[in-house]
């Protein structure tokens, strides 16, 4: 890691511009009413004496930096629980949600906790935003970043350039994406040991973000220019489009009287040995079904139940069904007139 600069920005001219504001106003953005006097700083509760004052810490080349978190979700607190246990630093936390915050220090309880975004700046050298995508920018507007830090967010769709606001000469920025399902805390963990960690950031920055993408077991990558928004369509599709895909099939089942325990007991094994299929055999091989075989009489069939009993799964039915006649026909299974009807019993009735 490179050494990181001083601060443009003395302790003097910080403590000023301080003092400009109201002190509930500086309690509530988690600034301290008694600060340490110069040259000194915190780390957790312990106060460290430095023979030149700064308002942040400065690791020394070779070191790991101090990590601030901002957003206490199931992302943030997820990476900061990893990077704690990796051994890097996690100095600070930001949410303005009180239970989150003090849900992230019981398992990182060396970080210190604040309502702010911009209330962390001083405790740390690397802030990573974790928040959702619509929120980055305004988050960004809020930070303002000393020379010498860095600012990365774990957005799959945006680029660096959404922090812009918070930037200041000598800064960086960048992201730091894992291809995770961050729905539970401990899950999210252990799921990022071998998960693909994608990462973007000037030759500097990228070099730490792998060793940190490493450090918590992940297998960092840096994607093509222009290819974010299709990395990302593709890893909603794999977490969020196959929960709703079996949302759908639990709504089907429940027409033969499942309940979703039951349902997910009989069809996720089925749902998983489609996956290792695929793996093994790659996604066209994995292919069955009555598309795979052109029988449109059951694609019919099945419509006339689904259009009775659950009409909301019809869209999702039609256009599966339709993009499994495709990969029929590119694997060269499925004869032409076959496939126009199996593409007559899927469109729509008038």
């Amino acid at each position: 890691m490179r050494a990181w600069d001083e601060s443009d920005e003395t302790e003097e001219a910080r403590r000023r511009r301080q003092r400009d504001l109201p002190a509930d106003e500086l309690a509530a953005h988690g600034i301290d009413l008694d600060p340490e006097p110069p040259g000194t700083h915190r780390h957790g509760d312990e106060v460290h004496t430095h023979e030149h004052p700064h308002p942040h810490p400065h690791s020394e080349p070779g070191e790991r930096p101090v990590v601030g978190i901002v957003g206490a979700g199931a992302a943030g607190t997820a990476l900061g629980l990893a990077l704690d246990r990796a051994g890097w630093p996690v100095g600070a936390v930001a949410s303005r949600d009180a239970e989150r915050r003090e849900g992230f220090r019981r398992l990182v309880p060396g970080a210190r906790a604040f309502a702010e975004p911009n209330a962390l700046v001083d405790e740390v050298e690397l802030v990573l935003v974790a928040v959702p995508d619509d929120a980055v920018a305004s988050v960004a507007s809020q930070l303002r970043l000393y020379a010498g830090q860095a600012i990365v967010h774990t957005s799959g769709l945006l680029g660096p350039e959404a922090l812009s606001p918070a930037m200041a000469a000598g800064t960086q920025a960048g992201s730091f994406h894992p291809l995770v399902a961050f729905a539970d805390v401990e899950r999210a963990v252990n799921a990022l040991h071998g998960a693909t960690i994608a990462i973007e950031g000037d030759d500097d920055l990228a070099a730490l973000l792998s060793t940190m993408a490493e450090a918590i077991g992940g297998v960092p990558v840096r994607l093509a220019s222009g290819s974010k928004a299709s990395y990302h369509a593709a890893a909603v599709l794999a977490a969020g489009g196959v929960t709703a895909l079996i949302d759908s099939i639990v709504e089907l089942a429940g027409v033969v009287g499942l309940d979703e325990a039951g349902a997910l007991a009989i069809y996720l094994p089925l749902v998983e040995q489609t996956i290792g299929n695929a793996r093994a055999l790659g996604v066209a091989g994995a292919l069955t079904g009555p598309a795979a075989r052109g029988d449109a009489g059951t694609i019919s069939a099945h419509l006339r139940a689904i259009e009775t009993r659950t009409p909301s799964v019809e869209q999702v039915y039609r256009a599966l069904a339709e993009r499994q006649i495709t990969l029929a026909q590119r694997r060269r299974g499925l004869t032409p007139e076959a496939a126009v009807r199996l593409r007559t019993a899927l469109a729509p009735r008038s």
